[in-house]
């Protein structure tokens, strides 16, 4: 077969590494970590045009490296070739073998933030970034003696507050180590991150199971949705998590 795959960066060592290795001739278009940032609209507009430009005459199928995102690829349409898609939340779902494996990660821990290979290799710059945008935009990023400055006492305490919530939700950073790794640098980033955020470290033997199973086009209903031109995606709600819409879950 001849494939398309278009894929978040945050997958790029995984997803290349079954490239690789597949008998079928796989063209690959990795997009930024970015699009999960601009809202679930934006994000689908990006994924549609780049989907749309795969070649009929030229591919089987088109692949996308991505799960449901936050409904990112919610509402995306195979119009002129089949679309196949991970049933998965999201991509720690997929770098640890199944969604199944992450619920009862997800039963058994709570509070728990992830890192990968490709979070922290790709994810770093655009987080300074965002945060720098933030910063001007919200004041979000500035230290509590700055916002009180600007804001007085008591909705410069609120703001920061608001702003530095998200870090109280979370107990553990845990790392997914899927065996592509190099070195032990990745593992000792995340650790330090841990460590600065005191918060507890663990971690995870991820997968590349799914990773293969796309790749190599073993696309059983359990693991992935095939859409066929004319179909759409959309959210379930339930454990099959997506759906060619219209149809029963």
């Amino acid at each position: 077969m001849k494939l398309k795959l278009i894929c978040c960066e945050v997958l790029y060592r995984e997803m290349c590494a079954m490239v690789a290795r597949t008998p079928h001739q796989v063209d690959v278009e990795f997009l930024p970590k970015g699009l999960h940032d601009i809202g679930a609209e934006g994000m689908l507009r990006r994924l549609q045009e780049v989907v749309d430009s795969a070649d009929p005459e030229r591919y089987d199928a088109v692949l996308m490296g991505y799960a449901l995102c936050g409904n990112g690829i919610a509402g995306l349409e195979a119009r002129r070739l089949p679309l196949v898609a991970f049933r998965a939340h999201d991509c720690i779902a997929i770098l640890m073998g199944s969604r199944q494996a992450y619920d009862q990660y997800i039963q058994e821990n709570s509070g728990v933030y992830f890192r990968s290979t490709g979070w922290l290799e790709r994810g770093k710059n655009l987080e300074q970034s965002m945060l720098r945008t933030s910063k001007k935009k919200s004041g979000a990023g500035f230290s509590l003696e700055e916002l009180i400055s600007q804001y007085g006492e008591d909705n410069g305490r609120y703001l920061w507050e608001q702003f530095n919530q998200y870090q109280n939700n979370y107990r553990k950073l845990a790392y997914i180590e899927t065996g592509l790794e190099s070195d032990g640098s990745f593992e000792e980033q995340a650790r330090r991150e841990a460590v600065e955020k005191n918060w507890e470290f663990q971690k995870l033997q991820g997968s590349l199971r799914l990773f293969e199973k796309m790749i190599f086009g073993r696309w059983d209903d359990g693991d992935f949705l095939v859409v066929p031109p004319g179909g759409r995606i959309e959210p379930t709600y339930d454990d099959s998590i997506i759906r060619i819409a219209g149809a029963a879950s």
